[in-house]
């Protein structure tokens, strides 16, 4: 892991195309702004685990339904 200070209004560029911005820094929390093209999906951590526990809960259950449909 990389780990960088920025300041207020500084930023970060990754992969030439994705900005990140220091927008505002209130006690413990930090505000960010991130500019990406449309085609980057751009999640919260939290967020993103969740779909992807549910895109492996959706590929299990269709995995068991064809599975069942091939044993009849």
């Amino acid at each position: 892991m990389l780990a960088l200070s920025r300041k207020k209004n500084e930023a970060l560029i990754i992969n030439n195309n994705v900005e990140i911005t220091v927008l505002e820094i209130k006690g413990e929390q930090v505000k960010l702004g991130i500019s990406a093209p449309r085609e980057v999906p751009v999640y919260r951590k939290e967020v993103y685990v969740q779909i992807q526990e549910a895109t492996r809960e959706a590929a299990n259950v269709e995995g068991i339904e064809n599975l069942e449909n091939l044993l009849g």
